[in-house]
Parts: C-alpha cells; sequence; structure tokens
C-alpha cells in the first residue's frame, strides 16, 4: 500500500466520509486529464510527436481513473 501512496498521492488526501474533500480531489483529477487531453489534441497534427503524445494520453487518462477509483475507495473506508 506505501508504493501506491507514492504513485497517487493526492488520492490518498481524501478523507473518509468527507464529500468536500473527495469532490475537490475529484476535480483536480478530472482538470489535469482534460487540460493534458487539450494540449495532446493540438500536438496530434505533428505525425511522429502525435504518436508519442496519444500514448502519453492514454496512460494519463489511466493514471487518472485509477485515481478516481482510490479516492472514492478511501471515501467509503475502504482503502
Amino acid at each position: 500500500m506505501d508504493l501506491v501512496k507514492k504513485i497517487w498521492p493526492t488520492a490518498f488526501m481524501t478523507k473518509k466520509n468527507d464529500v468536500v474533500s473527495l469532490i475537490i480531489q475529484l476535480v483536480i483529477l478530472l482538470v489535469v486529464c482534460a487540460v493534458a487531453g487539450l494540449i495532446i489534441g493540438f500536438l496530434q497534427a505533428i505525425p511522429v510527436v502525435g504518436i508519442i503524445f496519444t500514448l502519453v494520453g492514454s496512460l494519463l487518462g489511466i493514471y487518472s481513473l485509477v485515481g478516481i477509483i482510490l479516492c472514492i475507495l478511501v471515501f467509503l473506508g475502504k482503502a
């Protein structure tokens, strides 16, 4: 669990049964993912760089999804 806390530190800032901290962490993860998606969308037009940024965007999306799931688990007291 220590490794997971090092990789997703923002997910563990959520407090159990505290809706405000859950909403703040979810908004942070969604905004970061949206901004990165916009930047990647603009850079996707460049042929070789577009492929690299598409892979990076996919990894960022998976990272955000796991972070959201961890936030919800911490909020419910399961993690």
